[in-house]
């Protein structure tokens, strides 16, 4: 694809200085106008070195009001990021509505740089194809522009560039050992780069390549390409409100047998077998918080379930022989103005635990399957939407290696009765009830389709749900450890 591509292409001098400054003052306008309508702008610029990417960046930024926007210059990932999925420091990245993120270099190192060196190829190297394109589609279903370049040289043109930086002290520093490496490369990167344009190139997210032996060619064609998405973005936006609002045309069939009757909640134990398995099974799993830091496995644990269902309790019981230098705990409640300000998966990612931790979520991103879809908070294409989002987020943190278990705490409709009451009743326990927990009561048929709707569309291979039968606190407690110590166990076996 890219041999074919004419790098002849130049703009006159003159026809440059006539387009530019009405370029700029569309950019400029628009700008604001996608902060008014707080839309989200990412745009990515990747290419060969001496390219002009930085030049390129910068024409692009000095229109633009320098409070709405952040470049981010992205070389390897350190220490710290290494430990976690391949796109979580991209996440804590991305701009909030209204605001402008650019990327010189991005996400594409991992199917670009990483391939090359050979430290991805196969399986590893699709997957993380599948990954992009989702990360890319969540953003934009969630509002984001996004533009995408890649800045295009020949070979003969980038070592004509090399040489010149080289020549100038002041510049020189600018190429690397490894620039030099990439150029001897060049012909494994440009396949790399055909790959990447033909896995990863969409409708929502498309590639512009930009022919940049010329730059006011270049410079031209970046501020038209930017100009349009954000034009066709902005000027479409109440034709998207309309379809965002609209109901998805998929729908589920109806349940034959609901996934919750399934269970008996007649189960129990005797406070004996409570009291020795309860010491057992937290031994256990403070010995494998042990072997997962040695392995650096990371382990994300995830509690939802009706109200007085015991979250609390088995989370206690989870972590309290635990060394707490190893885990977190994360109390997820309504989100903030920052947090809606971003995808709602935004604040979750933030939170992923590095290799060799583990994190439990004290309710969690299912939340957009749940409360804010029974209240409304979110519209019904979105919430339709949340199941593959959220099935794709679990897949790459068990890609990664991630043990990812979810627990469902099931209790019926007289026992929550009773211990709302027994709240009430006891001085000490009175905080833990609130007029929205009866206000939620009144809606547990509601609450209780969307749980068995969630259960069916999330519970999968690698992050499935385990329904744990919770009228007895003391059963729930135990199964929830075992079901934690089998899943460790599972994976660290060769």
């Amino acid at each position: 694809m890219l041999e074919r591509i004419d790098l002849s292409r130049e703009v006159e001098k003159a026809e440059y200085k006539a387009a530019k400054p009405d370029l700029e003052l569309r950019l400029a306008a628009l700008q604001r106008q996608a902060l008014e309508q707080k839309v989200p702008v990412i745009i990515v610029f990747e290419g060969w070195g001496a390219s002009g990417k930085g030049t390129l960046i910068n024409d692009l930024i000095m229109p633009l009001d320098p409070r709405g926007f952040k470049v981010h210059s992205i070389s390897a990932p350190n220490a710290e990021e290494s430990m976690r999925p391949f796109l979580w420091r991209f996440w804590l990245r991305t701009p909030a509505r209204g605001r402008t993120a650019i990327f010189s270099h991005s996400w594409y190192r991992r199917v670009l740089n990483e391939r090359v060196d050979g430290a991805i190829k196969g399986k590893t190297l699709r997957q993380s194809y599948h990954d992009i394109c989702s990360f890319e589609r969540q953003l934009s279903d969630d509002g984001a522009v996004i533009v995408k370049f890649l800045l295009h040289i020949s070979k003969k043109e980038q070592k004509k560039r090399f040489k010149a930086l080289r020549r100038n002290a002041a510049t020189a520093w600018r190429v690397t050992a490894e620039d030099l490496r990439h150029h001897k490369q060049y012909d494994e990167y440009l396949a790399a780069m055909d790959d990447m344009l033909t896995e990863t190139d969409s409708d929502f997210a498309p590639w512009t390549i930009v022919e940049s032996h010329d730059f006011r060619f270049a410079s031209l064609k970046m501020f038209n390409t930017v100009i349009d998405a954000l034009e066709k973005r902005l000027g479409g936006r109440e034709d998207r409100k309309a379809a965002a609002g609209r109901p998805s045309q998929e729908r589920l069939a109806p349940f034959s047998v609901s996934i919750l009757d399934k269970s008996d909640l007649a189960l129990t134990v005797s406070q004996d077998v409570y009291a020795s398995e309860l010491e057992k099974q937290q031994e256990r799993l403070r010995d494998l918080e042990h072997e997962i830091y040695t392995r650096r496995v990371p382990v994300v644990l995830v509690f939802e379930g009706w109200d007085a269902a015991g979250k609390g309790g088995n989370i206690r019981r989870l972590v309290q022989e635990l060394d707490p230098r190893g885990y977190e705990v994360v109390p997820v409640c309504a989100p903030n103005d920052l947090e809606k300000a971003h995808h709602y998966l935004w604040r979750f990612w933030a939170q992923i635990p590095k290799a060799g931790h583990i994190t439990i979520f004290d309710r969690s991103w299912y939340g957009r399957v749940l409360v804010e879809r029974v209240e409304g908070f979110c519209s019904e294409a979105e919430w339709r939407r949340a199941y593959r989002e959220i099935n794709e987020m679990e897949q790459q943190l068990t890609d990664f290696g991630a043990v990812v278990r979810k627990f469902w705490l099931h209790i019926d409709s007289d026992e929550q009765l009773r211990r709302f009451k027994e709240r009430e009743r006891i001085s000490h326990k009175r905080w833990k009830i609130t007029a929205e927990d009866w206000r939620n009561r009144k809606k547990w048929h509601e609450y209780r389709l969307a749980v068995d709707e969630m259960l069916f569309r999330t519970g999968t291979a690698n992050a499935p749900w385990t329904v744990v039968e919770s009228n007895s606190k003391k059963y729930a407690r135990l199964k929830v450890l075992k079901t934690v110590n089998r899943a460790i166990e599972q994976r660290l076996k060769p």
